[in-house]
This record gives C-alpha cells, sequence and structure tokens, in this order.
C-alpha cells in the first residue's frame, strides 16, 4: 500500500516543495491549506495530491482533516510564520499571539490529532519545521524566536515522549531561506523592505532546498531517526554573520 504523507502550509514556498517532492518520492501527499485555489492547481499538475483546504488555527478545521484521513505514515508540520520586527518592548500582542497560534498550537493541533494514525501505521514520521530562530535570539526576532523556540521544544519533548513507539520525530530548522511571501508577510507588504534581507546574498536557500532534506529523513530506514538538521547558505555563517556582495 502507498504511503500517505500529510503536508500543512503546502500552497507555497516549503510546504509546496515538500508536496511535490514528496510526491516524486511516491507519496501519497495531503496538501493542506488555507488557499484552496493553489491546491487545487497543484492536484492538477500532479495527481498524487490531494487538496484539502485547512486552517491549524482551526480545531474544527484539523479535526476534519483528521476524520477525512484512512492512514497517515508522515506529517510535515510546515505552517507558520513571522509578523513584524518590533523589539520585545514594542512588539504587538497580537502578532505574538498570532505567530503562537499558528507556529506552535498549529503544530500541537495537527500533530494530536493525526498521532493515532501514524502510531497504527507502524512506521510514522512527524517532521517540524523549525527555524535557527529557534536556536538563537535576534534582535527584532521577538514573538516568532520565542515561538519557534517552543516548537523546537515541542520536538525533543515528543521525541522522548514517543520512546518505544513507531514513530519518528525529526526537526529541520532552516537559516536563511528566500521563499514567496515569507519576508513580506513579516514586514506587512512592505516589499522593499522585504528585498533587503536578501540583498548582495549570494544564494540564500530555496524551499527545494529545504524540501529536499525533508525528503531525505523521512526516507531513511525505519530504525534511523535524524533528531535535527540545521541548514543555512554558505553566506550564513549565523544569525548575525551574513557574507554580502556589493554591486
Amino acid at each position: 500500500m502507498r504511503r500517505t504523507a500529510v503536508v500543512t502550509g503546502a500552497s507555497s514556498g516549503i510546504g509546496e516543495a515538500t508536496a511535490r517532492r514528496l510526491a516524486a518520492e511516491g507519496y501519497d501527499v495531503v496538501a493542506g491549506a488555507r488557499r484552496r485555489d493553489r491546491l487545487e492547481r497543484l492536484a492538477e499538475e500532479l495527481p498524487s495530491i490531494r487538496p484539502v483546504t485547512l486552517d491549524v488555527t482551526s480545531q474544527e478545521s484539523v479535526n476534519e482533516l483528521a476524520a477525512a484521513l484512512e492512514r497517515c505514515d508522515v506529517l510535515v508540520n510546515n505552517a507558520g510564520g513571522a509578523l513584524g520586527v518590533e523589539s520585545v518592548a514594542e512588539g504587538r500582542i497580537d502578532d505574538w499571539q498570532a505567530m503562537f497560534d499558528t507556529n506552535v498550537l498549529g503544530t500541537l493541533r495537527v500533530t494530536q490529532a493525526l498521532l493515532p494514525k501514524l502510531v497504527e501505521s507502524g512506521d510514522g514520521v512527524v517532521v517540524l519545521l523549525t527555524s535557527t530562530a529557534g536556536m538563537v535570539p535576534y534582535e527584532g526576532g521577538g514573538g516568532y524566536v520565542a515561538a519557534k523556540h517552543a516548537q523546537s521544544s515541542m520536538a525533543g519533548t515528543l521525541r522522548l515522549e514517543l520512546s518505544g513507539q513507531p514513530v519518528r520525530v525529526v526537526e529541520i530548522a532552516p537559516g536563511m531561506v528566500r521563499t514567496e511571501g515569507f519576508a513580506v508577510n513579516r514586514f506587512r507588504g512592505d516589499e522593499t523592505a522585504a528585498a533587503r534581507v536578501y540583498e548582495g546574498v549570494p544564494d540564500p536557500l530555496t524551499a527545494d532546498d529545504v524540501a529536499d532534506a525533508i525528503a531525505w529523513t523521512v526516507t531513511r530506514p525505519s530504525h534511523v531517526n535524524i533528531d535535527r538538521i540545521v541548514m543555512r547558505p554558505r553566506a550564513q555563517a549565523a544569525q548575525h554573520k551574513v557574507h554580502r556582495v556589493s554591486g
């Protein structure tokens, strides 16, 4: 029987790239996101992808997803994002709440709902898409740093709690990735400010780079758990150390 992979936030960026890559690896992919029109186009292109309207901030929506699945072998918790670059002192409470609800509680909702099916599969894999922001704080990171630290802690805790169960827990922590919309959303639609994040950086990571890492982890033999992959472009030595070229 073909294995089924669920990917959240699959309408663009890393989520879309991961859905495409896992379909190429032979999975039946359930692609979940709020933007159903984009999912429909993806499914028309790749018949092994099944579009599902999903809002990870809604328990009802997550429950509907779980009820519609016959099986789940792989779960990629990709839905998330960043809002704002204000300091902690000036951070907007609604931004922090939205980031926690999507990155942290969204991951919790979907993982709780699908965990029984992952265990039942006999060889389940849960992937949490975190960030290097979950390892090292930085100014202006505020709620995003806090949310990604929490999500990273969830991965480690879940792995301990599932010891002895047939489920592997993987954390993928990318650094600078240039994807559609991420920086623009963070800068509240200011495309000029978003472009400055990547200005002069030779070859930031792409969504396909991250999808490649995700696919590698979930296709390892069942006795091999890849606890965490930290990946950055060569130009980014650390959160505060980025090589930029002029011209």
